[in-house]
């Protein structure tokens, strides 16, 4: 069905001049499918074209609610005889704001939130319009779950088919090393199964790949006890205890269990009921965690964080896992604008903690929400090395990003040019490659080929010229079709 018509604003102005889809065809399509489909002078259409990134402000033609998989197959058939950009939307999560596109067609998988879990298996079978917090609460109810999002409102899609770095994945691995199967439409509207045993090549590229071949519908993955208390939560120090603290903890984490994943973070400290007032607004250095075992064990395991550099604020305990995947939610509302880059570092060294703490000084300049996140990696992903999945760096040791988050557009190249020069500074120490979901639009070709290596990218370039060889899915870090042979 079509949307209800409403008076246009001055935004859908500004598009009125674009050429238009024709009447008719769009008729002729909406009657086909269950979900709304909206249109430029259609009410709704502002909110319907949000994502969260706020500085993106695109102006697509039609948007699709896709109901369920005859929705997508038919908006994909549309959109290829109309000749129109596809752009591919699960959460809307994505920094480089892939998920929307002017003039074409946004094929919005959001309604999609089916969820099945089988709790003998454990395994669930999640459709791609799930956001995390959502899967979350359907495995949690039978104390189980993979590894997910660090902001509970991200995407399952894209998060996934991006790799997937979160609290559980130096137990349990990377999102995609728990993935069992997908269900796909194809650029030629077909629907196809990947699995180990079906179409493995097609399995193999989308554990890593993106969206590079296809609109994942729906997605199995296995589950593992979890919760739902862990140990979780963060302990905050000044950042006059900053080169001790990080020292401390890259000897730390050289030893630290499996069970254990932490985020070492720079930030400015949030007005939360649990931060003294004075330190409110201060730039801090934390170590967000989670303990997936037994938690007086996990207690003794994080002790030495608490005891050669003592914290100032103490907020690591028990935690219902569904509370702590939310802990980074209100420094991510929808619509704050954002900036990031990335890289993967093999080590701490002391020339990366000065170049790290020169920047993280410079904070108390910006909003509050940026900072500098570098995430501790190894255990089971590390384990998984390996032509499994198409993920490119295993063997890092810490994955690095700087996420720039403000609300107002005057700072735009205040945070910009923090996060440009910070990386600029860092990047002469950085490891080969790069965290795919961390990208940001700007990044280019030659950083998404590093971020798999060539043997990788031509394996990846092989299959797209197989499975879209016109490169219909090209709104993504882009993998182009291999030449023909």
């Amino acid at each position: 069905m079509l949307a209800g018509a409403g008076p246009p604003n001055h935004a859908h102005m500004t598009i009125a001049t674009r050429p238009q889809l024709d009447a008719s065809a769009v008729q002729e399509f909406a009657a086909r499918v269950r979900g709304p489909v909206i249109r430029p002078n259609d009410a709704g259409y502002d909110a319907a074209r949000a994502v969260w990134n706020g500085m993106i402000d695109r102006y697509p033609a039609l948007i699709v609610r896709c109901m369920g998989v005859a929705d997508v197959i038919a908006a994909v058939r549309f959109a290829r005889q109309q000749g129109l950009t596809i752009a591919v939307r699960g959460g809307g999560h994505n920094v480089a704001g892939f998920s929307t596109c002017d003039d074409g067609i946004v094929i919005d998988l959001g309604p999609m939130k089916g969820v099945h879990v089988d709790p003998r298996a454990m395994t669930a079978r999640a459709q791609a319009g799930l956001t995390w917090g959502e899967f979350d609460n359907e495995t949690q109810a039978f104390g189980l779950a993979t590894t997910g999002g660090l902001v509970s409102t991200t995407g399952l899609a894209g998060f996934t088919l991006g790799g997937g770095i979160g609290w559980l994945l130096r137990k349990h691995g990377l999102t995609i090393d728990n993935l069992l199967g997908i269900e796909l439409v194809t650029a030629d509207g077909e629907l196809v199964n990947a699995s180990a045993t079906e179409n493995p090549e097609l399995f193999w590229g989308l554990r890593g790949g993106g969206g590079n071949f296809g609109i994942v519908t729906s997605f199995e993955f296995r589950l593992h006890p979890v919760g739902p208390l862990v140990l979780g939560g963060a302990l905050f120090y000044t950042l006059d205890q900053a080169p001790d603290l990080v020292r401390q903890y890259r000897e730390f984490v050289q030893s630290a269990s499996d069970e254990l994943t932490t985020l070492l973070a720079f930030l400015t400290a949030p007005p939360e009921p649990f931060m003294p007032a004075e330190l409110v607004g201060k730039q801090l250095v934390a170590v967000a965690l989670c303990y997936t075992g037994d938690i007086e064990r996990g207690q003794q395991a994080i002790a030495p964080l608490r005891s050669s550099v003592k914290p100032g604020v103490d907020v690591a305990g028990p935690i219902p896992y569904t509370i702590l995947q939310k802990m980074f939610d209100a420094g991510a509302p929808h619509g704050i604008r954002s900036y990031w880059k990335t890289a993967y570092l093999d080590e701490l060294s002391d020339p990366i903690v000065e170049t790290l703490l020169q920047s993280a000084q410079k904070l108390g300049d910006l909003a509050p929400f940026s900072a500098i996140h570098v995430h501790h990696s190894g255990g089971a992903v590390r384990r998984a090395l390996g032509g499994e999945t198409a993920f490119g760096r295993r063997d890092a040791q810490f994955v690095l990003n700087f996420p720039a988050c403000w609300m107002d557009p005057e700072q735009d190249a205040a945070h910009i040019a923090w996060v440009r020069e910070g990386f600029d500074a860092v990047s002469r120490f950085s490891g080969a490659g790069a965290y795919l979901n961390f990208l940001g639009g700007d990044d280019g070709e030659d950083r998404v080929r590093a971020a798999y290596g060539e043997a990788t990218y031509a394996r990846l370039a092989a299959l797209k010229r197989e499975y879209d060889p016109e490169n219909i899915f090209h709104l993504n870090q882009n993998i182009r079709p291999a030449a023909a042979p």
